[in-house]
């Protein structure tokens, strides 16, 4: 989900971030796990979020945007960090 905020900063939206993890995680991601994880990473200082101005069509309704904090942002470094480490030191399939 952070991965998912991270790369529409500032415009990513619920529904929008559902779908990238759907894509991500190869099924669908229902909508009520996503904005229960988005409320939840909210409350843990990860995330911050606020209502936009209705969308410019008739009937349009706010979106609420979703914004990486620093903690977030540290967060997903070190575990980048972490990542890179174990596959730099890991041999490749088929190579000695």
């Amino acid at each position: 989900m952070l991965l998912a905020v991270a790369r529409h900063d500032g415009a990513a939206y619920g529904l929008l971030v559902r779908e990238e993890v759907s894509r991500a995680r190869g099924r669908e991601m229902s909508v009520g796990a996503a904005y229960t994880t988005l409320s939840r990473l909210e409350a843990k200082g990860l995330l911050t979020s606020h209502a936009t101005e209705p969308l410019p069509v008739r009937g349009g309704r706010s979106r609420r945007e979703y914004r990486l904090t620093a903690a977030a942002k540290e967060l997903l470094a070190a575990e980048r960090e972490c990542a890179d480490r174990r596959w730099g030191s890991a041999p490749l399939w088929g190579q000695a």
